[in-house]
C-alpha cells in the first residue's frame, strides 16, 4: 500500500523496480534543473553588483573631475549627488529582495527534499554564507528561516553568521571623577583663634584671669605690663586645666592636650612658663613633673634661662640636659642619694632629645613616673627628628612600673577605657603643650604625638578670618618688610657690605645653607676689613657660641655669619636686618631666619639673595606660603664699583688662607 502511494505520488504505476528508476531519474532532472537556475541566478547577481560598482566608479572619477576642474556649482553636485544615492538604495533594496527570495526558495527545498548529496549541500551554505557576508542587516531579518542543517554544517566548518547577531551598546555618558578634598580633623579646621595684630591686642596682665599675685610682681619686675595675643589666650587654657589639681583634670576627667601655632616674636615662651611655674607651686615633694624637650642647645639654654628667671625665689627647681655639661655632672644636678634612696633634685627639666635619652637609659635615678606636663617647642622639627624614638621612650619612662610598690602612693597605667577601676586611686595625668611657628597641619605627622583630644589656638590676620586650610600657608611676623636682590655668585659680598659700610644695616645676621660656606664669608669679609664680624655654627664650642651670641647682642659685632643653628627659636635682642646669603629651600626654613628680626611686633628688614635660576620657584614658594608681599631691591653696578679692587684682592689672600687651613688639620 505504501509502496502504490509512492508510486501515484510520482504519477507512475508501474511495476517496483522500473518504478523506483523512473523515480530517480526525475528527481536527479528536477535537481539538476534547480542547480542551473540557481547558477544562472548567482550569474545575474554578480552582474549587476559589477554593473553597481561601475557606475560607483564613474561617479567617483566624475566627482574627481569637477573638483579638478573647479566647479562651484555647489548645488548641482549635491542634487546629484542625493540622486544616485537613491538609485544606489533603490538597486541595492532590488538586490536584498531578490537575495531573500532565493534564501526563502533554498528552505523550502531543504524542508520538501532530503538528500545526502554533499556537493548540493555545501553548495547551499556556500551560498547563505557570502549572502550573510555581503550584507549583514539581510541576515538579520532572515536568521529565523535558514534550515537547522545550515545551523549544524556551520558549526562543524567553525564558520558562523552569529557574528552579526551581537548589538553594539551606545549612549554611555563619561562619568565625571570629582577631585578628592582634604577634610581635616575638627581641632585642626575650627581652631581657637588668635589674632595676629599684636600692638593693638596688647591686654595688661591683671585682666588675664588665674594668674597668682606672686607671678604678677615678677611679670611687672621683669617690665612686663602687658599680654601678647597668644599669652592671653593660651595662659588662662593652661591654668584651667589644672584647677582640679594635679592629680585630675576638669570634672575628673583627662585634661586635652594644647597645640599653639603662632608666629615668632609672638611670646610662645611665656605662654607654658607662667602657668607651669603656677601649677607646680603647690608641690610638697620634688619630683620630675615638668619636662621641656627643645631641639637645639642653644634654646634649651634659652627657655631655662626663662624658667629661671621666674622661679627665682621660690622651691621650684630648674635642670638643663642639654650635653652643656659632662654626664656625670648633669646626673649629680638631677638627683642625689640619701640613706640609700635616691631623691630628685629637679622639679623642672629642659633637654635635647639626644641628652634625655641618654638619661632615661644610662641613668637609673632619673625618673619620669610624676610627670605632668610634657612641653614640645619647635615642635614642627621635633616631629621629623622623630627617627629617634624619643618621645616613645619618654612614655614609656612615664608609665613604667616601680620598682618598689610600697613607697608608690599612686600607679600610673597607660589611659584606656575610664572605669571605676582606672580611677581608683587616681592617676596623674600627661598632658602635652605643643608649641611651634610653623605647625604642621597633616594629621598623619601629628598622629605620631599621640594628642589626646587636642586643642588648637592658630593666629591669623583678623578675628573674623577663616584660618586657611592650606597646609603650606603660615603666619609672618607683623613688622617684617621682605625683599630679594638679583644677583650673580660673585658679587653677593660684594652687596653684603655694601648693605653694611654705605646702608647702615646693621646689625646684621646671615644665614648660609652649610658651615664651609659660613667659614669661607667670614674670612672672605673678614679680609676685606672694614667691618666687625663674627660666624657662628658646630665649628665652635658651646661657650665660644654662646659669648659670640652676647657680643652680638650687645653691639660690638655688627653682622653675624651664621648656619640655620641660630635660625629657630633664639631670642636675639637689636636684630635690625636678616640677610638669606643662600636661598632657603625650604619655606619653613625662610620663616624661621626672618623670624629673627621683627620680633615683639617691632619692625625689621628681610633681604634673601636669589640667582636668576632660583627667582621663579623661591617667588612662588613664598607666595604660597602666605607671605603678605615681597619686593624686589635694586643694587646698582656702579654702587659696587668703588669696592671691586680691594675685592679682588681678598678672594686672592681668602685662596692663600684656605689652603695653610687646610695644611694645618692634616698634622
Amino acid at each position: 500500500m505504501a509502496l502504490f502511494m509512492i508510486n501515484r505520488y510520482l504519477g507512475e504505476e508501474e511495476d517496483c523496480e522500473s518504478s523506483r528508476e523512473s523515480r530517480s531519474s526525475a528527481l536527479l532532472a528536477k535537481l539538476q534543473e534547480q542547480v542551473k537556475a540557481r547558477e544562472q541566478q548567482s550569474v545575474s547577481n554578480t552582474a549587476e553588483e559589477d554593473k553597481d560598482h561601475h557606475q560607483s566608479d564613474k561617479e567617483q572619477k566624475k566627482r574627481k573631475r569637477q573638483e579638478a576642474d573647479g566647479v562651484q556649482h555647489k548645488t548641482k553636485k549635491t542634487d546629484n549627488v542625493k540622486k544616485t544615492d537613491l538609485d544606489d538604495e533603490a538597486a541595492s533594496s532590488t538586490k536584498k529582495k531578490k537575495k531573500h527570495k532565493k534564501l526563502k526558495t533554498v528552505s523550502n527545498e531543504n524542508e520538501s527534499v532530503n538528500t545526502g548529496d554533499n556537493e548540493l549541500d555545501n553548495k547551499k551554505f556556500v551560498e547563505i554564507t557570502e549572502t550573510t557576508e555581503s550584507d549583514p542587516e539581510e541576515s538579520k531579518k532572515t536568521e529565523k528561516a535558514v534550515d537547522p542543517q545550515i545551523d549544524q554544517i556551520q558549526a562543524e566548518t567553525g564558520s558562523s553568521t552569529s557574528q552579526t547577531a551581537f548589538h553594539i551598546l551606545g549612549g554611555f555618558k563619561e562619568k565625571t571623577v570629582q577631585k578628592v578634598r582634604r577634610v581635616l580633623p575638627q581641632w585642626l579646621a575650627q581652631p581657637d583663634v588668635i589674632q595676629r595684630d599684636m600692638k593693638n591686642n596688647l591686654i595688661p596682665i591683671s585682666q588675664v584671669p588665674g594668674i597668682c599675685p606672686i607671678l604678677l610682681k615678677k611679670l611687672e619686675a621683669n617690665g612686663i605690663q602687658s599680654f601678647f595675643p597668644v599669652q592671653s589666650e593660651v595662659i588662662p587654657a593652661i591654668l584651667e586645666s589644672v584647677s582640679s589639681g594635679l592629680l585630675l583634670g576638669p570634672g575628673g576627667y583627662r585634661p586635652r592636650d594644647i597645640c599653639v601655632s603662632a608666629p615668632t616674636g609672638s611670646g610662645k615662651t611665656l605662654a607654658f612658663v607662667i602657668p607651669v611655674i603656677q601649677a607646680l607651686s603647690k608641690r610638697v615633694v620634688c619630683e620630675v613633673r615638668a619636662l621641656a624637650v627643645l631641639p637645639t642647645k642653644e634654646l634649651a639654654q634659652q627657655v631655662s634661662k626663662v624658667f629661671s628667671t621666674y622661679t627665682e625665689g621660690s622651691s621650684l627647681k630648674v635642670v638643663i640636659i642639654a650635653g652643656q655639661k659632662s654626664f656625670a655632672a648633669e646626673r649629680a644636678a638631677l638627683s642625689e642619694s640619701r640613706g640609700g634612696v635616691s631623691h630628685s633634685l629637679a622639679d623642672i627639666v629642659v633637654a635635647t632629645p639626644g641628652r634625655l635619652v641618654d638619661h632615661i637609659n644610662k641613668n637609673d635615678n632619673f625618673s619620669l613616673q610624676h610627670l605632668r606636663f610634657l612641653i614640645i617647642d619647635e615642635a614642627d622639627r621635633m616631629i621629623d627628628s622623630m627617627h629617634q624614638s624619643w618621645l616613645s621612650q619618654v612614655t614609656k619612662a612615664v608609665y613604667r612600673n616601680p620598682g618598689d610598690t610600697q613607697t608608690s602612693f599612686f600607679r600610673r597605667i597607660l589611659p584606656g577605657p575610664i572605669t571605676v577601676a582606672s580611677l581608683s586611686p587616681p592617676q596623674i595625668p600627661l598632658q602635652k603643650l605643643l608649641f611651634s611657628a610653623t605647625l604642621t597641619q597633616n594629621p598623619e605627622k601629628l598622629q605620631l604625638l599621640d594628642l589626646h583630644q587636642p586643642r588648637l589656638f592658630r593666629s591669623t590676620h583678623t578675628f573674623s578670618e577663616t584660618p586657611t586650610q592650606s597646609q603650606d600657608t603660615f603666619n609672618f611676623p607683623q613688622g617684617l618688610s621682605e625683599y630679594y636682590v638679583s644677583c650673580n655668585q660673585s658679587n653677593k659680598p660684594l652687596i653684603i657690605l655694601h648693605f653694611l659700610l654705605r646702608l647702615k644695616f646693621s646689625p646684621a645676621l646671615c644665614f648660609t645653607n652649610s658651615r664651609e660656606g659660613a667659614h669661607r664669608l667670614y674670612l672672605l669679609v673678614k679680609l676685606f676689613g672694614g667691618v666687625e664680624v663674627a660666624e657662628f655654627s658646630s665649628r665652635l664650642s658651646p661657650s665660644e657660641r654662646q659669648r659670640t651670641l652676647k657680643d652680638f647682642e650687645e653691639g660690638k659685632i655688627p653682622l653675624l655669619i651664621s648656619t640655620d643653628a641660630a635660625a629657630r627659636g633664639i631670642d636675639i635682642n637689636g636684630v635690625k636686618c636678616v640677610i638669606n646669603y643662600d636661598a632657603p629651600q625650604y619655606v619653613r626654613t625662610y620663616i624661621h631666619r626672618v623670624g629673627r628680626t621683627a620680633r615683639a611686633g617691632k619692625a625689621g628688614l628681610a633681604f634673601t639673595f636669589l640667582l636668576k635660576v632660583q627667582e621663579t620657584r623661591f617667588l612662588k614658594m613664598v607666595s604660597d606660603a602666605g607671605s603678605p608681599g615681597i619686593k624686589r631691591q635694586l643694587v646698582q653696578p656702579e654702587n659696587l664699583k668703588g669696592m671691586e679692587a680691594r675685592y679682588e684682592q681678598a678672594l686672592a689672600e681668602l685662596g692663600i688662607a684656605v689652603k695653610e687651613e687646610k695644611a694645618r688639620k692634616r698634622f
